[in-house]
């Protein structure tokens, strides 16, 4: 939508990857987001399942003001308008409805709904939205089903998440439809409960050298 501050083609060229991040702690927002940097991701999905996840939302964005940080796990339009105001520049929903979809395109941060089915795809182009995320991709199906997918719907782009990690990346972004992946395989949770910030580096570096 034309009066977004930025285009949902800029977020997906960003990076190759987007993690996935779920604070549980506020005090390991912007660590992790450093870490996650200096691994040379820039790019950061802060999902909203958490109490922290608003304010790490701001706290990141102060800290990091050129990094592109957004908001995952949106729902509604409240959550949608909570996240914008605390600095998110882009924000991701696992689904959506006609007054999410509505509700977004009157507003300043780009809309990357959710879908699965080619009806939900449809949905989002008779709404404005072109750029979605495929979700969860795995159980859906996976590449074969992302591929049959875009094949009448040529003029979409995707960020594929759930269920892809090293094994599996590159066969996603060979499909001329991806454009970007959403994953959380260089956040293991053992190591983020352990605040190992310079493992986090390394699993993102080892992430991005795989796409690159």
């Amino acid at each position: 939508m034309s009066q977004w501050a930025t285009q949902p083609a800029a977020v997906f060229a960003a990076s190759p990857i987007v993690p996935v991040m779920v604070i549980d702690h506020i005090e390991d927002a912007v660590p992790m987001a450093q870490a996650l940097s200096e691994g040379g991701i820039k790019v950061f999905e802060i999902t909203l399942r958490t109490d922290a996840a608003l304010e790490a939302i701001r706290q990141i964005a102060e800290a990091m003001p050129d990094a592109m940080v957004g908001a995952g796990t949106v729902i509604n339009a409240s959550q949608y308008d909570a996240a914008v105001a605390a600095g998110a520049r882009f924000v991701i929903s696992p689904g959506m409805t006609p007054e999410l979809l509505a509700h977004a395109s009157q507003s300043s941060a780009p809309l990357i709904p959710g879908c699965a089915t080619p009806s939900e795809v449809m949905q989002a182009l008779s709404h404005g939205y072109d750029h979605l995320k495929f979700f969860p991709a795995e159980v859906n199906g996976g590449v074969k089903a992302l591929k049959a997918i875009s094949a009448p719907l040529p003029q979409v782009r995707f960020c594929p998440t759930g269920g892809i990690g090293p094994d599996n990346i590159k066969e996603y972004l060979a499909l001329s439809c991806v454009a970007t992946i959403g994953g959380s395989w260089m956040l293991p949770a053992d190591v983020v409960a352990a605040r190992n910030w310079p493992e986090i580096s390394r699993l993102a570096a080892e992430a991005v050298a795989l796409v690159s």
